[in-house]
């Protein structure tokens, strides 16, 4: 556990060529010619190196191209990878010079893949992955990758033998997971704007442990990665963490211009709330049966409320799933720990399962005693759609906690617990997200206008049918124009 006097906030903002833009705002500085793209990647990179010894968010620093003026970064303390291997801003797109970072299990060229894992050691990707070159479409530029927990299993972003990353409101406590580096550096104000993926609830929980605004996609919203599509049920989608509703809309946008879904109804920019009344439903306990604690309910409450007074039908609702559900995804994740275990020579000739960490050792070893079970496993999870739906009859949106409580200290949740103690505490905190990724529904993580006793931010979800990302986008709008976001600075 973290001692309390190293329980501090830690931010990078401050009077340099990023200023307090988000990234819509700092590409937009950057097209007009009030700051310069070099300019912007040096001082983001020293964003980085400010933040980097606190919060440990950073897998990998790369060699930014030299410009004219000979403008170069790394941040110092920060591990570099080959020179040359960012790409450069692109001509033109969304984002064109704003800086930001690919989470450590997605490859990008010349780049180390680590998956977060100390089985192997990573070899630099040969190519783009398929995601990776539809948000580099937008413009941005890659100043390196962030860190993820091992294989992305944990709602956490801590090791066995590694520094956590820290959340920066407060870093006694967790940055969430998987995609918590990306959250921390983006909370934190040293890039505005990074990649996420989300397979189990990984965008939307360190969006709602750092207060950000964090988007996961139907499935098929954005381009699928390789490993997505060879397994049996596709959970995982890719994104980003945002400090604002509409930089996650502009990414959004970007994206489907570089490749759109024909089978997914067209998005276009979305910029603003709509005039559209809803009717929303209202949950706070989780279809499992765990309730939400005291703080998370009460956000809930509020902004079901901020709802109301917007003109919206805010009323109650229930999600029946199958009673099997959480067993079932459990054991569905204990099965690609199973598999990577197996398949894990293609990630490094020296992988070695032994070296994987304890929360996934667990999950593989309690698979060993149930696999015979995944064929019924496998109906039940994609039967679950039937009971999505019949939710939604009558009703737009869903709102829940995106947790079951608030934000824990760094410890609680780490792979160095007791598995079946670890396993009961990640079932008590991740007990909202998972079904969105098994019927392939998008969902939003927003911030509260709440806080913990301690400061940190607390997360309510909206959850939408297949292609419901503008009704999302509509209503984070409406609500952050209500309730502007909590900023880090100002804490």
């Amino acid at each position: 556990m973290t001692t309390s006097d190293e329980r501090t906030t830690v931010h990078a903002f401050r009077d340099d060529a990023l200023g307090e833009h988000d990234a819509v705002g700092l590409a937009s500085a950057i097209r007009r010619g009030e700051v310069g793209a070099a300019e912007v990647a040096r001082d983001a990179a020293e964003r980085v190196r400010a933040v980097e010894a606190r919060l440990h968010a950073v897998q990998v620093h790369v060699d930014l191209p030299a410009p004219a003026n000979g403008v170069t970064g790394p941040a110092a303390g920060v591990p570099a990878g080959p020179a040359g291997a960012a790409g450069a801003a692109v001509p033109g797109g969304a984002f064109a010079g704003v800086p930001t970072f690919v989470k450590d299990n997605t490859d990008h060229k010349g780049l180390p893949t680590g998956h977060g894992s100390a089985a192997f050691t990573p070899r630099a990707a040969r190519r783009h992955a398929p995601f990776a070159r539809q948000f580099l479409s937008s413009g941005v530029t890659v100043l390196g990758k962030t860190r993820l927990p091992e294989f992305g299993f944990s709602p956490t972003t801590e090791y066995e033998g590694a520094e956590p990353v820290r959340n920066p409101w407060n870093t006694g406590y967790s940055a969430g997971g998987s995609s918590g580096g990306s959250a921390a550096l983006v909370a934190a104000g040293a890039v505005p704007i990074a990649h996420a993926n989300d397979g189990g609830g990984s965008i939307r929980i360190p969006a709602a442990c750092c207060g950000l605004v964090g988007l996961k996609p139907t499935r098929g919203r954005v381009v699928a990665n390789a490993q997505s599509r060879q397994l049996p049920l596709d959970i995982v989608s890719d994104g980003v963490v945002s400090r604002s509703v509409r930089d996650t809309a502009a990414f959004l946008a970007a994206a489907e211009s570089h490749w759109r879904n024909p089978k997914l109804p067209p998005l276009g920019l979305v910029e603003g709330p709509s005039g559209r009344r809803l009717c929303i439903g209202f949950l706070l306990d989780s279809p499992n049966g765990v309730q939400a604690d005291t703080a998370t309910r009460e956000a809930v409450t509020e902004t079901a409320a901020t709802l109301e007074r917007l003109g919206h039908t805010v009323e109650p609702v229930e999600l029946a799933l199958d009673p099997r559900f959480t067993e079932d995804f459990l054991t569905y994740w204990g099965m690609l720990s199973f598999l990577l275990g197996i398949t894990g020579r293609t990630l490094g000739s020296d992988f070695d399962r032994r070296r994987m960490d304890g929360l996934s050792r667990g999950l593989r070893e309690a698979y060993l005693g149930t696999w015979q079970r995944t064929p019924g496993v496998l109906r039940r999870l994609k039967r679950t759609g039937r009971a999505y739906a019949a939710a939604f009859r009558g009703l737009d949106l869903i709102l829940s906690p995106v947790l079951a409580h608030t934000t824990p200290p760094i410890g609680h949740l780490s792979p160095t617990v007791p598995y079946a103690t670890l396993i009961e505490r990640i079932l008590a905190y991740v007990a909202f997200t998972p079904v969105n990724n098994v019927v392939g529904t998008p969902s939003i993580s927003l911030p509260a206008a709440s806080v913990t006793d301690d400061g940190l931010p607390i997360g309510v979800m909206f959850s939408g049918r297949p292609g419901a990302e503008r009704t999302l986008l509509e209503v984070a709008f409406a609500l952050e124009a209500e309730q502007p976001f909590r900023r880090i600075q100002d804490a």
